[in-house]
């Protein structure tokens, strides 16, 4: 992440301090003991996803209970397999779940189960909550080191791959109250809110 090397260099979409700053919030705003997280064991992503998960969730005091899936009909399934067993949901940017996301939604919204989510569509599309960053802004970030290579001459492999600057939580409220969680006034301060 810091030298590359070779002919590489730009910004990630991935940000380990997103996941940890959603586990921290599952535990220390909603109470929540144990998280649910459904996902395809097949996807490598998921794989090195779930196991940032795990080790952030130990860390919070979080247990984590999973449900693995293969195609996007078996989410639905998977996610009922949870009930009665996590406090809450949280989804990781998997393809094969978020193309299935309404079904983790609808039985959240029935569970009255919070549903935390990896990326800011999902929660646009009915998660209650995710840590994450615009896709706007990580585009211009990546643009800025364009001028570098460009403008500046210096070499992509000299210069840092970067995170996301710019993490914020957005909670969205409709899904907060179909899911049963009450908005505390002290996430106002810090939290983006949608409808």
């Amino acid at each position: 992440m810091e030298k590359p090397g070779g002919n590489v260099t730009g910004t990630t979409d991935s940000h380990p301090e997103a996941i940890a700053k959603s586990m921290k919030f599952l535990a220390e705003e909603l109470g929540a003991k144990t998280i649910g997280t459904v996902y395809n064991t097949g996807e490598q992503n998921s794989v090195v996803q779930i196991k940032n998960v795990k080790a952030e969730a130990k860390k919070a005091g979080l247990k984590v209970v999973e449900a693995s899936v293969s195609t996007s009909a078996d989410v639905k399934q998977a996610t009922e397999s949870l009930i009665g067993k996590a406090d809450a949901f949280y989804i990781i940017t998997d393809n094969t779940v978020v193309s299935a996301l309404e079904s983790v939604i609808s039985v959240a919204k029935d569970q009255d189960i919070p549903l935390f989510v990896g990326e800011l569509d999902s929660v646009n599309a009915g998660g209650f909550a995710a840590y994450g960053f615009s896709y706007y802004d990580i585009g211009y970030e990546a643009g800025q080191k364009a001028v570098e290579i460009l403008k500046d001459g210096k070499k992509p492999g000299d210069i840092p791959v970067q995170y996301p600057q710019k993490l914020k939580l957005v909670i969205n409220e409709k899904a907060a109250k179909d899911m049963g969680v009450e908005i505390k006034e002290e996430w106002k301060a810090d939290a983006e809110f949608v409808k």
